[in-house]
């Protein structure tokens, strides 16, 4: 059960983190242009903010799921 939760969480990164770059190429390459000029400290926000929004969504998620 726990396996086949984590392997379609990972199949579902993949799918919206492919999505970007299949419906707007250009965008995409600019937007990944602009993260290499950013410093490290921009990036390690980016980072953070990034896995909040998806802890939040996770919890969100598990507690639809089991009410």
């Amino acid at each position: 059960m726990m396996l086949s939760i984590v392997v379609s969480a990972v199949g579902l990164l993949f799918v919206f983190e492919g999505m970007l770059p299949f419906l707007s190429p250009r965008f995409w390459r600019r937007l990944m242009q602009q993260m290499f000029i950013q410093g490290d400290r921009v990036l390690r926000i980016i980072g953070l903010v990034s896995m909040l929004i998806g802890l939040a969504l996770v919890c969100i998620a598990r507690d639809l799921y089991q009410g």
